[in-house]
């Protein structure tokens, strides 16, 4: 019976010491680090939930190229909760730059982001892609 309340105590404290260590990384400017330290951001494990923490670190990570941070800046554009401000040109991007660079180690997350961007390609008039198309090939990562 004691085990019970063993392990929700022992997954939180691994969700504060992942929190510790993932902001190590990040503040060094590791992509991957900012990325799963956004994510707990969004979701509040181990962190407090702050969306816009959430989205400053997927947009540092996804100027850095980082295809996982791009989907997840993307998504937060197009379909998020008000953090970022919704933006179906920036969303488009973001999602067009994860899908050329994810691999095939992560085809799940690579169907699920054409399916976001046929959603989003739906609801945008014709020059919205255009222009969303055009910065997405314009786009240059910052190290």
């Amino acid at each position: 019976m004691a085990l019970l309340f063993v392990v929700p105590s022992v997954a939180a404290q691994s969700s504060l010491t992942a929190a510790r260590l993932w902001k190590i990384w990040a503040d060094k400017g590791n992509a991957e680090a900012r990325t799963l330290l956004a994510a707990m951001y969004w979701s509040g494990e181990g962190v407090p939930r702050d969306h816009r923490e959430a989205a400053r670190l997927y947009l540092s990570a996804a100027n850095q190229g980082y295809a996982r941070a791009q989907n997840d800046i993307g998504f937060m554009l197009g379909f998020g909760e008000g953090v970022p401000p919704h933006d179906d040109i920036e969303a488009y991007k973001w999602l067009t730059l994860a899908i050329e660079r994810y691999t095939l180690r992560n085809e799940d997350r690579l169907e699920q982001a054409k399916k976001d961007l046929a959603t989003l390609a739906a609801r945008m008039a014709p020059a919205e892609i255009a222009e969303a198309e055009r910065r997405a090939k314009a786009w240059k990562p910052v190290p």
